[in-house]
């Protein structure tokens, strides 16, 4: 199946990128390196490169949210620029954790730099976000902030659920929900919204706006969880089944983890088993069998429909919200 990339999201990069590339590049020298390596602007031996930094999916959604609160989506860049450097702080620091050495077909920033300079530079990241929105000269500047400091607290909590889930085979459906709420719904949710606070939008649009993004974040980690155990290797960039082989609990394994019976018990002793890789393929069948699959498939079309519900009572401008129905169609059909 082909999916059409939303329009929102070339526009988004066409505005981001050059707000992305003029503020890293007041980082210190050695750090703008990896950054600039890691965001796609140069290669490893620092030569300006076409690299695709990403879909920015994040950075439409602020610049729209802007435009469903009736101003210039230029004014929520310093909201859209923000979320994108949270987003990808939190991708350096992923790749540690997770030990990926690949991202996007090239080697991740670790594995080129080194640990210490990769975990610097998403620090890094992370402190000039809070900067620009600081110094941005909105009114909404310091209310903007405060969503976006409240987000990445809730990611990186639901990201430290994520790794203690590793070692428990007794992860419940909500448990697992709530962690996608926070590691992935989060920032997606003041993305949505951060442009529209930047604006000085109503609180109810701000409300709704929030509700689109936390739902729809859901639905792109339920996504991210099917192909993290079905998807193929030239779609993750990862190897088949790695999700299965870091014993995550993502929503296929804990929906199917729920189900008991002696298929559950027995998924549960290869998930806590010693010769994991070697039954990675059966334990794959077994989620599937037990309906782990299925279940977050429907799990992400019905946040989706949330997500859309919330819109369509928020009264936001019907064109705008086309364009935001249309990313919430981009996401679920990522499983395809």
């Amino acid at each position: 199946m082909i999916r059409t990339v939303p329009v929102a999201f070339a526009r988004a990069r066409d505005a981001v990128t050059p707000a992305l590339r003029r503020y890293t590049y007041q980082l210190s020298p050695d750090i703008r390196d990896v950054v600039a390596y890691h965001l796609g602007f140069a290669d490893a031996e620092g030569n300006p490169t076409t690299q695709d930094g990403g879909k920015a999916a994040r950075p439409a959604l602020a610049l729209l949210s802007a435009s469903a609160a009736g101003a210039p989506a230029e004014t929520a860049l310093p909201g859209a620029v923000a979320v994108e450097l949270v987003h990808n702080f939190s991708l350096l620091h992923d790749d540690v954790i997770d030990h990926d050495g690949e991202r996007r077909h090239r080697p991740t920033a670790w594995a080129l730099f080194g640990v210490g300079q990769a975990i610097v530079a998403g620090d890094a990241l992370l402190m000039l976000s809070q900067q620009i929105l600081l110094d941005a000269g909105h009114p909404g500047g310091l209310e903007a902030a405060s969503c976006l400091a409240r987000a990445t607290a809730d990611m990186i909590a639901g990201q430290a659920e994520d790794l203690a889930f590793c070692s428990r085979v007794d992860v419940s459906v909500d448990e697992a929900l709530g962690m996608s709420e926070r590691k992935t719904g989060a920032l997606l949710a003041c993305a949505a919204s951060i442009g529209a606070v930047l604006a000085g939008a109503s609180r109810s649009v701000v409300a709704a706006l929030t509700e689109f993004g936390r739902h729809l974040g859901v639905a792109y980690q339920a996504i991210d969880d099917v192909l993290g155990i079905w998807g193929s290797s030239e779609v993750t960039g990862k190897p088949a089944w790695n999700d299965l082989r870091e014993r995550k609990k993502s929503l296929p394994v804990a929906a199917a983890l729920g189900r008991g019976g002696p298929d559950a018990a027995r998924l549960a002793s290869i998930l806590s088993g010693e010769r994991i890789e070697q039954r990675l393929h059966v334990a794959a069948m077994l989620v599937e069998d037990l309906g782990g699959r299925v279940w977050t498939e429907g799990e992400a079309d019905r946040r989706v429909a949330m997500a859309r519900d919330a819109l369509e009572r928020s009264g936001i401008d019907a064109e705008v919200r086309g364009e935001l129905d249309e990313v919430a169609s981009f996401v679920v059909e990522r499983r395809f």
